[in-house]
């Protein structure tokens, strides 16, 4: 991005200018984007002396008229009076001038440190908080339950795939990364924060793909991120940081309403600030957090079903005719039934992916529960997305620990309806629709297996209902969705943590323990990998303005 080199702009008298929405058809290369811009500004293309995508994104509002949308940043050889009239025919929209702004970068604090800080969890927040302590030298040691990542694939890949031996510390939730190392990969958020970029960048550096710096819609895939995982977390050793895997925290120990000590594996360790990025999925710890004096809030959260369809289906749908053309990858859609959860509001789709696969997200033996992960290029024959209603649990009458144990319930009828075997409940929607059973081959991308099961014994009646509304609403837009070629696999209940871990806005520790950091989705302050980095990232950087680095104590 120009901006990225705003000072050698300036020190040229050049003014930085964004331009938005440049179209560029499908069959037309990226080259062409120089003499685009130029016409618009009623510049010869010459006078334009650099220039840079920093926005693409494909429209395909109207399936008769499919083409890309950039957003460039150039900058132009003239004097920046003169500079300035040449887009004065544009509206505020299209163009803009770009003036530089420095990052805001945190100051550290004065208050000694007790012990270097700690993290509990490796999952997107955990990481980035990490490693912005370490790049600041306060050299944290981060404490994870599961493994690192190429043990952690063996042990999912073979041991729970192969021989459905489910390991509670190293599965698809726990380990190097967190439940991000295997999902989509999935880098867009409604997070409006400069610190965004400073994520993505981080992930281009140590092995993701650079359009990940201009997709309006950026993913890695679960092929790559393993890769990305691991050199983030030789960067943080490099840096003076340690990473201890297998080391799940049981217990912890406050004195004067300030945390004081870790109990790991029946060893206590003292500690400092302590960030506890678990994840939503760490139940026990959840638990025990709560029987310490946390204070956890109930909040709304998703449950309902993921649905698969052929890959071929949906790219019918979005780009009609031009399916299969070389510059569109697999289709993607977000779909919304109005109403269809009646006063609960609507069913809609959750983390669609193209060309993917749904993936078990159990962290307990006996419990099944989904979700869904494609790879960098997407080459699966299906389409999967979850398809959920948000629920109250005021409307369910339990606080933020039962509305654990109701998702829970529903993960338990799941696995005993398929005999205890780990294959996912599944049924055709034409069946669903009809209270039938489904029979004949079941075809699903999901690993272990699926079988045919009634699905309304495994989601709430409340599901069950708004899915009946949602699948003929849909399937009157996208003919084929609620035909027999989809298949409804259940439950969904991970979307999102049921609750949250109360912090101080300002200070950002638990109210009630200071020195505890709760970040991430498993404390309910993100809701995917980029903002849950982010919010490590700010949660670092309070640690940072408070205390001053170990190097400062000696």
């Amino acid at each position: 991005m120009l901006a990225d080199i705003g000072i050698k702009v300036y020190s040229m008298r050049l003014m930085p200018i964004v331009l938005r929405n440049v179209r560029l058809e499908l069959d037309e290369p990226e080259e062409q984007l120089l003499q685009y811009a130029a016409k618009r500004l009623r510049v010869p293309p010459e006078s334009i002396r650099a220039w840079s995508i920093v926005r693409r994104s494909l429209d395909a509002r109207r399936r008769d008229d499919i083409h890309f949308r950039y957003h460039l940043e150039l900058a132009i050889n003239e004097p920046p009076r003169a500079e300035r009239r040449r887009i004065s025919h544009l509206r505020a929209n299209e163009a803009a001038w770009l003036e530089p702004v420095p990052r805001r970068l945190p100051r550290p604090g004065k208050q000694p440190l007790p012990h270097r800080p700690t993290i509990i969890g490796f999952g997107p927040a955990g990481m980035f908080a990490a490693l912005r302590l370490a790049d600041y030298d306060y050299k944290p040691i981060v404490l994870e339950r599961g493994r690192e990542v190429r043990r952690r694939h063996r042990d999912v890949m073979q041991r729970f795939y192969r021989e459905r031996d489910f390991d509670p510390n190293s599965n698809l939730l726990f380990g190097e990364g967190g439940a991000g190392t295997y999902s989509d990969g999935k880098l867009y958020t409604r997070v409006n924060n400069p610190l965004v970029r400073t994520v993505l960048e981080m992930f281009y550096q140590n092995g993701a793909d650079p359009d990940i710096l201009v997709d309006a819609r950026p993913h890695i895939g679960s092929d790559r991120l393993p890769r990305v995982c691991w050199r983030i977390r030789d960067r943080i050793i490099a840096l003076g940081g340690e990473v201890r895997f297998e080391k799940c925290v049981e217990d912890i120990r406050t004195d004067d309403g300030g945390l004081s000590a870790l109990c790991i594996q029946g060893g206590w360790m003292d500690v400092g600030p302590t960030v506890v990025a678990i994840g939503h999925s760490a139940r026990d710890t959840v638990t025990m957090l709560a029987r310490r004096g946390a204070r956890f809030d109930p909040k709304p959260f998703q449950i309902g079903v993921r649905i698969e369809h052929p890959q071929v289906m949906v790219d019918d749908w979005q780009y009609g005719a031009c399916a299969g053309h070389r510059r569109l990858g697999p289709a993607e859609y977000h779909m919304v039934a109005k109403g269809a959860a009646g006063e609960s509001g609507d069913l809609f789709s959750f983390c669609m992916c193209p060309g993917g696969e749904i993936l078990p997200t159990n962290e307990s033996p006996g419990l099944i529960a989904t979700n869904g992960a494609s790879r960098a290029d997407r080459p699966g024959r299906f389409a999967n997305s979850g398809l959920v209603i948000t629920v109250d649990p005021k409307s369910l009458g339990v606080d933020a620990l039962g509305a654990i144990e109701y998702q829970r319930r529903w993960e338990e009828k799941a696995f005993k309806a398929t005999g205890a075997s780990y294959r996912v409940p599944a049924q055709r929607a034409t069946d669903f629709l009809a209270c039938r059973s489904s029979d004949g081959a079941l075809e699903t991308s999901y690993p272990l297996g699926g079988q045919w099961t009634s699905i309304r014994d495994v989601i709430p009646r409340s599901v069950a209902v708004a899915l009946e509304r949602g699948l003929v609403m849909l399937g009157a837009r996208f003919p084929g969705f609620d035909g027999g070629e989809a298949i409804i696999t259940a439950p969904e209940t991970r979307a999102s943590a049921p609750f949250r871990l109360v912090r101080d806005p300002d200070a950002r520790t638990a109210v009630g323990i200071d020195n505890l950091y709760p970040v991430g989705e498993g404390a309910g302050y993100a809701g995917g990998i980029i903002s849950a980095a982010v919010d490590g990232i700010r949660t670092a950087d309070a640690i940072i303005e408070r205390y001053a680095p170990p190097s400062a104590q000696t």
